[in-house]
């Protein structure tokens, strides 16, 4: 037990785990697709036991993730933010690091877990509250198409890395947003009256991250704004306009870099072809965001195929 224990503290944020197996067994399968992303997919099968997240945990670990929990076979319960679930094999749940939650499994199971931390996120954090711990059936809307597919990542892992790696950590992004944006319309709670702006302002944004003249000015001008309401709508989700433009372009750059069938291409050019003009301003800035020159990230993403 006490090397699961080790194994899960590693792979997910610190946990408490317990169990009153004695002769315990568990194996866990980790991919870290594209760590500089921040996804991780996790398999795990194990014998009963509980997991607990707790305020002291979270104090002691403060970086937030969201986690799709899919449920491959047996049982599981979840609890968090005053609600309770039962999962069965195909059921899908999300919950948050950042707050308290119990995991219970009262007998042997197998899921999956794909972990994504909040900044990677587009969706305003105070309104995913709304849609964890609720059940996602594998039969219910959008349950039916991610099911499927995060079924089919759990029992491929071991051949996904290099580019196709930073492919599917976009894809789990995009398919974590319209899964808890889905679930929101499904509960019908309450919803940030500046949502529905933040939405149009973030997608104007994606789509001309290519633009090097793209900032909070013009931005503002194309959705009607002004750009002190602007900067405001950002500032409820502690971030500025430049942070989120300047992590989108390089989110773009990344997996253009990881991507074999453009492997000719300069190092430059697929920094110019998202808006960083400045050669060498953008090797400092994609340094400063992943740890590694362009070219490094480049080379070593490529050996790995």
């Amino acid at each position: 037990m006490s090397e699961f224990k080790i194994a899960v503290n590693e792979s997910f944020v610190p946990l408490d785990v317990t169990t009153d197996v004695s002769d315990f067994h568990a194996e866990m399968r980790e991919h870290r697709l594209v760590d500089q992303l921040g996804t991780s997919f996790v398999a795990v099968r194990a014998d009963r036991h509980v997991v607990r997240r707790t305020e002291q945990l979270i104090e002691d670990s403060p970086r937030s993730f969201f986690k799709i929990s899919l449920q491959l076979e047996g049982q599981s319960s979840m609890e968090q933010a005053g609600r309770e679930v039962h999962l069965t094999a195909g059921d899908l749940a999300i919950y948050d690091t950042s707050k308290p939650y119990v995991l219970s499994f009262d007998s042997p199971f197998a899921l999956m877990v794909i972990q994504i931390p909040h900044d990677k996120l587009r969706i305003p954090t105070g309104l995913v509250a709304n849609a964890v711990a609720t059940r996602i059936g594998a039969s219910d809307g959008l349950g039916r198409v991610v099911s499927p597919f995060l079924m089919s990542i759990a029992t491929n892992m071991e051949h996904l890395k290099g580019p196709a790696g930073a492919m599917l950590a976009k894809n789990a992004l995009e398919l974590l947003e319209s899964l808890i944006t889905n679930q929101l319309d499904v509960v019908k709670t309450a919803r940030d009256p500046h949502w529905d702006l933040l939405r149009k302002i973030q997608d104007y944004v994606d789509d001309n991250l290519a633009d090097p003249d793209l900032g909070p000015a013009s931005v503002a001008s194309a959705v009607h704004i002004s750009t002190r309401h602007l900067h405001s709508l950002f500032a409820r989700q502690s971030t500025t306009v430049s942070t989120y433009i300047r992590s989108r372009r390089l989110e773009k750059c990344y997996l253009d870099l990881t991507n074999r069938a453009l492997a000719d291409i300069p190092v430059s050019s697929i920094g110019a072809a998202w808006g960083f003009t400045d050669a060498a301003h953008f090797s400092r800035t994609f340094k400063a965001e992943y740890g590694q020159a362009p070219r490094e990230a480049r080379t070593r993403a490529l050996r790995a195929v």
